[in-house]
Parts: structure tokens; sequence; C-alpha cells
């Protein structure tokens, strides 16, 4: 809608972009050097924490893209189900036949698991299990079935790596579960952009989306980070909404006062649902 009006090729601020929008902060990329490394260590289990929006997901999708076919990616992106239907997923997605129905048991779903990783050893592929909003687990009784999973050793070797993502509340969670955090090898948390990041992450969409001009003041640059806490999604959405009121107001570009209004607006708009 705004975009001819802000001379803009695409919208800068989608929740889905392309790769050529995308710029990772520090904590990112260093979160992604842990997990990679995890991963070729074929360490058992590791935890990724972060608050919402600050792109645990993004960051597990890109490694499943990168890992091709060095082995498979299950990710369990809706984990509250039960743990019959658990195990059959998982057993799907690391390459079981389909199950007919009436679906496998928990045993047999067990055994379909056993020996696909048993084949992936052979064909020398390391598996990864990666289930997004892990802290919703603790009443489901999954985190104990997840624990379980990692007694799956053919060989007694390591045949895939449990990634448990979620917010920071994973964290003492799993303090509750001593069984399975004492697997956990790794913790690595997630932090939000830093004020200089938040700027550059702006102005670097901004330029993606063919910007030729100062299209948010440098006091709008300077307050994003405050008003959105570092958050990319947050900046996404706040930033998306200033574009339109611009465009309606007719204005020339966005300033702090601006993102202000827009941001009071969103506030008002979450207490309204």
């Amino acid at each position: 809608m705004y975009l001819d009006y802000w001379q803009l090729a695409a919208k800068p601020f989608d929740s889905h972009p392309g790769e050529a929008f995308r710029l990772p902060g520090e904590s990112f990329r260093a979160a992604q050097h842990k997990v990679r490394y995890a991963l070729d260590s074929r360490l058992p289990a590791i935890a990724l924490t972060g608050p919402t929006g600050v792109g645990k997901t993004l960051l597990v999708e890109s490694l499943a893209a990168a890992r091709g076919e060095s082995g498979q990616f299950a990710h369990i992106v809706f984990p509250q189900m039960s743990e019959r239907d658990l195990l059959v997923y998982l057993a799907e997605q690391l390459g079981a036949p389909p199950a007919a129905q009436p679906r496998f048991t928990i045993e047999e779903s067990l055994r379909r698991l056993d020996y696909v990783l048993r084949e992936n050893l052979k064909a020398k592929r390391h598996a990864v299990l990666a289930v997004d909003e892990a802290h919703l687990l603790e009443d489901s009784g999954l985190l104990e079935s997840l624990r379980l999973l990692l007694n799956l050793r053919p060989g007694g070797q390591t045949a895939f790596t449990l990634l448990l993502c979620g917010q920071p509340t994973l964290l003492p969670i799993l303090g509750r579960f001593g069984a399975l955090d004492e697997r956990i090898d790794l913790k690595i948390a997630l932090a939000p952009l830093t004020a200089e990041e938040s700027g550059a992450y702006v102005q670097h969409r901004l330029q993606a989306a063919g910007a030729t001009r100062e299209i948010f003041s440098a006091d709008a640059l300077a307050g994003i980070h405050k008003l959105a806490a570092g958050v990319p999604r947050r900046i996404n959405r706040l930033c998306d909404l200033a574009l339109l009121v611009g465009f309606a107001n007719g204005q020339a570009n966005v300033t702090a006062a601006d993102l202000q209004a827009v941001s009071e607006e969103l506030v008002a708009t979450r207490h309204a649902a």
C-alpha cells in the first residue's frame, strides 16, 4: 500500500523476508556458531532460550537449511501433543513410513525410531530433533518422554541431538526436571539487538527494500531500540505501521515522535485485546 509513496521495491519489514533482508546481531551469530558446534560435535541435548521475537525459530530454520543431506531435521513447532503422536511424528520426520490407521503404539514407534536411527548411523547421518516452545511442555509430561528418547543410543552411539527452544522460563523448568537438566550439554541464550544493532537493522532492511533516501530520521533510528526493546519482531511491527501512518499522513519521513505515537497505539491495541 505504501511502497510507491516511499519509493520502495518491497516491504522492508515483512515477517518472512528473503535472505537479503536479514542482518543478524552479534548474539544471533554467536548462538548460531554454538548450535553448529553442538551438532558437529554430536552432543546429545542442548537448550536455546530467548524472549519471544528475537529469532529462535529463524535460527533453527537456518540450521535446517544449512544441513541439507547431512542428516534429518525434525522440527516440532506445536509441541502440545500426546506422547504417542509425538513419537509417531518424529519417526515419520526421520524417514520411517507414514503410520496407517490405527496409529502405532508407543512401543512400536520407539522401535521404528530405533531402526531409523541405526540406519542413520550406518549412513553417517546425524539427526536433529528441534522442539519449539519447549517451555510449554512442563505440564504435558512430554519433557520426561524427551528425556527417555535420549536413551535411544544404537550401538552406544549418539544418533541425534535434541534441541529444546523456548523462552527464558525454560531454564527454571529444566531445573525442576533434574534428570533431563543433567542431560543438557549446552545452554545458549539468544539476546535482543543492542541499540546500535537496532538502528543498523532498520537501515539495512530499508536499503534491501530499495530505499534511496532518508525515511526514518536520525532521532527515530536512535529511539527504536528503547521502544522495541531490541526485539526484531517488535521492530518490524513498529516500523511497518509507522510507514503506513506516514504514508496516510503525507509525511516526508518518520520521526521519533511518530514512532512514539505508533508504539503507544500498538500497546493500546494489545491491552484492548
